[in-house]
């Protein structure tokens, strides 16, 4: 069973708090443009296995090709997905592809409306943010790549840091 959702990583700033020297206000410099990449992720809240797909834009034909993504990685296994009620999860084309032979290695369990709570991706992409954008410039969209090539390295390599981040282990 995975938690399935999608993000964008924007060039714009995300400011957070922050540590400064009293009476120095810290600058994050800004160039006016909305560079930015979409992320669609699954994570396995038991394994603490994390499934990363980019793309230029989140759509229903990105979400299908993140599926097909998750079913060539996990083709010896039937994969349960729990997701939110975006309309991208419930698109036509996405509904012709789950009643196709393709898409008979999928069951979807959607969360009730307007419960970001419920998803345990959510903390993963404010992990993401966190370490990514908060109070950092990026100058282009390939500098926001490399950073968030960077951390999905690192998640890759800690599925207990995972675990413990989105809440699944003690």
């Amino acid at each position: 069973m995975f938690y399935v959702d999608e993000t964008h990583v924007r060039a714009y700033q995300a400011l957070r708090t922050t540590w400064a020297e009293v009476g120095k206000q810290k600058q994050i410099p800004s160039y006016g443009h909305h560079a930015h990449v979409s992320i669609f992720g699954a994570v396995d809240v038991q394994q603490g296995d994390v499934v990363f797909h980019r793309a230029s834009s989140a759509n229903a034909e990105t979400f299908l090709d993140f599926l097909r993504l998750l079913k060539e990685k996990y083709s010896d296994r039937f994969i349960v997905l729990v997701l939110d009620n975006a309309r991208i999860h419930h698109a036509n084309m996405v509904q012709a592809f789950l009643d196709s032979d393709e898409g008979a290695a999928f069951h979807f369990i959607y969360l009730p409306p307007y419960s970001p709570q419920l998803n345990p991706i959510e903390r993963l992409w404010k992990w993401l943010k966190d370490e990514v954008i908060a109070n950092v410039l990026h100058k282009d969209q390939n500098d926001i790549v490399q950073s968030i090539t960077r951390f999905e390295q690192y998640v890759l390599q800690h599925r207990d840091e995972v675990l413990r981040r989105i809440g699944c282990t003690a």
